[in-house]
């Protein structure tokens, strides 16, 4: 299938042959170069000539809005900037410095105006990267306004708020997408080909780890910082939710958890610094979820996924295995230890949260596009994003209760 690039002037390109035109209904009318003109292709005039093409696909760059001009807010812009099907149109932010600093820098339309922001026809999808518990009232507004929507994690704090915000995206007949960046990472990539393909055999252990560390000075940094209201919990749910959703997409549901938190080494906060959980599986394995910020490193631990099975064992630590090893050997095996084994990397945001990468929100916003462009289910729809603050829901409630075991429904 053909795909054109349409150019700012409002002609469009080729990119297969180099040529130029400006789009009729059916019927193209085509110029080259003096130079490059093909005698068999004149037709009555050495530069131009007819030709009627089937309908193409039109690559059109969506037009995106950020909400939201903090920390997450500058890697939203460096991740659209990257995409093919993508550009950054305008930015929003309640401090009007903010949102000029980003948008000057991108070339954007800055906002400190929401219903200003929203009102703009062009504006197609809007990213936001607020605290976690302000993400409903703005996706809601967006939805409304005709907008696609992606949403930073968690989705929301509660799965009571992301089923308004899922009822909203129904009503206005839009996408409403969570950005689940770590799918998008090789590794979790291959795992997930892994356990799909039964390479595990049956699985009987599935359990994450993020032993980060996190200062006094990070939590005071910020008034919503270690609230209930605005962060939705601590350690497992703002530092640890990408991982829970990494286990859950592997590993399939969770359908009880039993669980204790603890404030241990943090001072002013509402939340936990510190989680257990057991964790039972619908397919019957039993694994261990535990979350911290008060694990001090002078590089920061990986965050890890663990499966295990009858017929093989996989270790995830952030962005590579540390084990992976099953019973059927197979060709790309030793392509993947080759490629795809643990290095010298640090941890991604283990000591800092600012050290990641923008690779895995580039992807993530691209099959979003691609979902709306092809009419198709978005693979980090908010029914994804909902699976992990479910359990993170019944955890928190399992340890309100004393270590209650709690069934999710």
């Amino acid at each position: 299938m053909n795909r054109f690039i349409i150019n700012g002037s409002g002609e469009t390109t080729l990119p297969q042959d180099g040529w130029r035109c400006n789009i009729a209904p059916s019927w193209l009318f085509f110029f080259r170069p003096k130079s490059e003109v093909s005698r068999r292709h004149s037709c009555h005039h050495p530069f131009f000539f007819w030709r009627y093409l089937p309908p193409v696909q039109v690559c059109v760059r969506m037009k995106f809005g950020i909400i939201g001009a903090g920390m997450i807010g500058h890697f939203h812009a460096k991740a659209i900037q990257a995409m093919a099907d993508g550009t950054l149109h305008s930015v929003f932010d309640l401090r009007p410095e903010a949102a000029e600093k980003i948008a000057a820098e991108y070339g954007a339309k800055a906002f400190s105006n929401f219903d200003d922001f929203l009102a703009d026809p062009d504006l197609e999808i809007v990213t936001i990267g607020t605290p976690s518990g302000a993400h409903r009232d703005p996706a809601i507004a967006a939805l409304q306004a005709g907008k696609h929507v992606i949403c930073e994690k968690p989705l929301e704090v509660t799965t009571e708020r992301i089923d308004e915000m899922m009822s909203a995206a129904a009503a206005a007949g839009k996408t409403l997408a969570a950005v689940l960046n770590r799918r998008f990472q090789p590794a979790i990539v291959a795992l997930k080909e892994a356990s799909d393909s039964g390479r595990f055999g049956k699985i009987t252990s599935a359990s994450a780890y993020v032993k980060w560390w996190r200062t006094q000075e990070y939590y005071d940094s910020g008034a919503w910082r270690g609230t209930w209201a605005l962060d939705g919990g601590g350690a497992l749910m703002n530092q640890g939710v990408h991982t829970v959703d990494q286990l859950l997409h592997v590993a399939g549901p969770v359908v009880a958890v039993t669980a204790s938190t603890a404030l241990l080494a943090h001072e002013r906060i509402e939340v936990e610094d510190a989680c257990v959980a057991i964790l039972e599986f619908a397919n019957g394995a039993r694994g261990v979820l535990e979350a911290s910020t008060c694990c001090w490193s002078s590089t920061g631990h990986p965050a890890e996924v663990h499966v295990c099975g009858t017929q093989g064992s996989v270790f995830l630590a952030d962005e590579s295995f540390r084990v992976w090893d099953f019973a059927d050997t197979q060709a790309h095996d030793q392509e993947i230890r080759e490629t795809l084994m643990v290095g010298a990397a640090r941890g991604l945001g283990a000591n800092d949260p600012s050290a990641i990468n923008f690779e895995g929100h580039r992807r993530n916003f691209q099959e979003v596009v691609s979902s709306i462009q092809e009419n198709r289910p978005c693979l980090v729809d908010a029914t994804e994003a909902r699976k992990a603050v479910a359990v993170i829901n019944a955890v928190y409630r399992s340890a309100r209760e004393g270590c209650t075991r709690i069934i999710l429904s």
